[in-house]
């Protein structure tokens, strides 16, 4: 590095207490999301609660412990989010939390209307010679916005954090304030295919046979994306095009199988909005050229969705309902998760020359009391759930009991077709409800 450079470095570094100490009360405090966050200053501003008040903190996605919640002075902290993780529905059972409803292909709304940061705290990666950081393999997808809401910018630099390459993934010594030194370890999952689970088994034999070589896919969280993505094994040719980078994305990378030859957005690169998984994944993110992170309005841009041909998009819900409405952030009335990009990946899959959007889930969630099985499809959702992906949308819709496009089915069809999806014990009442209802 340029002695120069060197020289900024020197004069910008401060302690993590320093950069806790610019905080002050009322502020709008920026501190990062899911796989990047900026854990040391986040824990120091939290231990100055008790000099603090009314201080909003952005944030998104956060795994483990949030300080913020259990400091000595928790009221002085409010959480502001666009996507619940863990942390955040804490804090939202608490009453400490404000959630704002957004795509996550329009998460920079959020940045430049809802939350305007007095003060924002990247977690970036050690810098190259040339003086830049990378945001990380989550801050690529949001913080670039944030930066352009506020120049009071300071830096955590951590030797965990990946250096991934892209679009606006990376900021300069001379674009922050200050930096602080801090090696936190990165929140994981654990990687590798999961344990035997025949519902899951199932889906994902219907999945496995809808994706055709030289298909595009997205894939996201759980279980059956975890299937299908290691059932791809002996497909050729696919491309990716996801949300979320996995382990899963990264052994069909490995093994040759995705080569990403035929996608028209990005070609001959894995096109990634942010990634979460093991500690071998991080690393093998690391400077590699053959994945290309870039911002979820970019990433998530239906229209840039669409360009790639046989799109294939496998997301997942927590009920569906006779009309074909699907809740995948929650149910009655009770906030889980987040609008995030499953609309995203709905639209941008169908408008694909020859591209398919698959909701996959399994038929039951658990049993009551009694034993009975609880069904994901119901007659109607309980009041105030909210509808993520509205019937309209909807295209192929999975359990462990089939597959069916449910797209240009009347109503009733409609009906018929998502009672047949349901467990075997449960479809003589969603039958009679059904009818009741005027379905049938």
């Amino acid at each position: 590095m340029r002695p120069d450079l060197e020289a900024q470095f020197r004069a910008k570094t401060i302690t993590v207490a320093d950069a806790a100490a610019l905080v002050r009360p009322g502020q709008n405090v920026y501190i990062g999301c899911c796989t990047s966050y900026a854990r040391a200053v986040a824990d120091a501003i939290a231990a100055r609660s008790e000099d603090l008040a009314e201080v909003t903190i952005g944030c998104s996605n956060i795994i483990p412990p949030m300080s913020f919640l259990d400091c000595a002075n928790p009221d002085a902290f409010r959480i502001s989010t666009y996507f619940m993780g863990y942390e955040e529905r804490r804090a939202l059972k608490a009453g400490r939390a404000d959630y704002t409803s957004v795509h996550l292909g329009q998460v920079d709304q959020w940045c430049r209307h809802t939350f305007h940061p007095d003060i924002a705290f990247f977690d970036v990666s050690l810098p190259d010679e040339e003086g830049w950081m990378s945001f990380g393999i989550s801050g690529c997808c949001m913080h670039p916005f944030i930066q352009e809401e506020t120049d009071n910018i300071v830096l955590q630099i951590n030797r965990h954090a990946p250096y991934v390459t892209g679009q606006r993934t990376k900021i300069h010594i001379s674009q922050a304030k200050y930096v602080v030194y801090a090696d936190i370890e990165k929140e994981t999952i654990p990687g590798g295919p999961m344990e035997e689970d025949g519902e899951i088994e199932a889906m994902s034999r219907y999945l496995l046979d809808q994706i055709p070589d030289g298909a595009c896919i997205q894939l996201g969280i759980g279980g059956v994306a975890t299937a299908v993505g290691y059932g791809l094994m002996d497909k050729n040719d696919l491309g990716c095009h996801t949300e979320m980078m996995s382990d899963s994305i990264m052994a069909l990378m490995k093994a040759g199988v995705i080569n990403n030859s035929r996608p028209k957005f990005i070609p001959r690169r894995t096109v990634v909005g942010f990634a979460f998984g093991s500690r071998a994944l991080y690393e093998y993110l690391d400077h590699n050229e053959k994945v290309w992170f870039g911002p979820f309005p970019v990433v998530n841009n239906p229209a840039n969705i669409a360009k790639n041909d046989n799109m294939i998009s496998i997301n997942t819900a927590m009920s569906i309902d006779l009309f074909g409405q699907v809740a995948a952030e929650g149910v009655g009335g009770n906030q889980f998760s987040g609008t995030g990009g499953q609309g995203d990946y709905v639209r941008g899959a169908q408008l694909a020359k020859g591209g398919k959007s698959f909701l996959a889930f399994k038929s039951t969630l658990g049993t009551d009391k009694d034993g009975a099985p609880i069904s994901r499809i119901v007659p109607t959702f309980p009041p105030a759930t909210i509808v993520t992906t509205p019937r309209s949308d909807v295209q192929y819709v999975v359990t462990e009991y089939g597959s069916v496009n449910l797209k240009h089915f009347t109503v009733k069809d409609r009906a018929k077709a998502l009672i047949d999806l349901a467990h075997p014990d449960c479809r003589a009442e969603l039958t009679a409800q059904a009818r009741a209802m005027g379905l049938l």
